[in-house]
């Protein structure tokens, strides 16, 4: 590069003190990158998770990989409304269990069912088969059996009893420990993805891919760091490290019967595993609350 007299704030001639201003350096391109992608990958997740309003973009196919460390942030805007709805209806003097039961049903509507029909077909394949092509087989069926009534049934119960009882001591106690849950749960989830292939290589849960051991540390350490903002207050640290120590286990087993019973995953267990998840948070926090 060659100094001449058109550029005096490069001529080492002139004194510092007379030399203009360098313009200020435009280093911030990759943190608006980087903004972004996180509101897209967020906008991804919210169309996978929930049935909420999301705009006319053109609708992208799910990566899991890309959905993993949104999915925190996401999962706080799907719970939003629902917790809303059982602190506001307790405010407003309804009894506890029934502002608890209208917050479960918003729930249920904004996420369209998912996780309670993915429970529910899990039970019936898992346990109503004999062998892993059977169980596949009646996991792709929508029609629900015994065992998957019985295990919505019970999911609702355990829901709506819990977010009851801590509603009866305090909402802001229930609405914080149902927000912790929710967002502990769905990132827990993605963990089977993590460690067993796709049981069925046309399955909606190939489709969206797995998920690599880094993005899914990625989410779930900030689910954690959210479950312990929301939860903490409402409960205590205790609660939430219990917590989060008996939702690695609960993962870790369900990983194992689905390896054994269905030979991989399937997007009906990650939604299982969901479940199972948030009603382990739910025991050990309004244990504490």
């Amino acid at each position: 590069m060659q100094l001449t007299d058109k550029d005096p704030s490069l001529d080492p001639t002139v004194d510092a003190a007379q030399r203009p201003l360098a313009p200020p350096r435009q280093d911030n391109h990759g943190a608006m990158e980087f903004s972004a992608r996180l509101a897209d990958d967020i906008l991804m997740a919210l169309r996978f998770y929930s049935r909420l309003p999301t705009g006319d973009r053109p609708h992208e196919l799910p990566n899991l990989s890309r959905i993993a460390p949104a999915l925190p942030f996401a999962s706080v805007v799907i719970g939003l409304l629902p917790v809303l709805v059982l602190m506001v209806g307790t405010w407003l003097s309804l009894p506890p269990f029934f502002a608890a039961t209208l917050g479960v049903i918003f729930a249920v509507v904004v996420t369209g069912a998912m996780t309670e029909d993915a429970l529910a077909d899990s039970m019936d394949g898992l346990f109503g088969g004999s062998t892993r092509e059977r169980r596949l087989e009646i996991m792709k069926d929508s029609r629900h059996g015994t065992y998957g009534v019985s295990a919505i049934v019970l999911l609702l119960v355990a829901r709506v009893t819990a977010l009851g009882a801590m509603a009866a001591i305090n909402p802001l106690v229930a609405g914080g420990a149902w927000l912790c849950a929710m967002v502990l749960s769905r990132s827990f989830a993605l963990w089977l993805t993590v460690e067993l292939p796709p049981a069925r290589a046309d399955g909606a849960s190939a489709a969206a891919g797995r998920v690599g051991k880094g993005g899914f540390g990625i989410g779930l350490g900030l689910a954690v760091l959210i479950g312990f903002a929301f939860g903490a207050p409402a409960t205590s640290f205790l609660a939430i490290i219990l917590a989060v120590g008996l939702s690695g286990l609960v993962a870790l087993g369900w990983t194992q019967v689905c390896g054994r019973l269905a030979g991989g995953q399937t997007g009906d267990l990650i939604g299982a595993l969901q479940g199972f998840v948030e009603l382990a948070v739910l025991a050990v926090l309004v244990a504490f609350a």
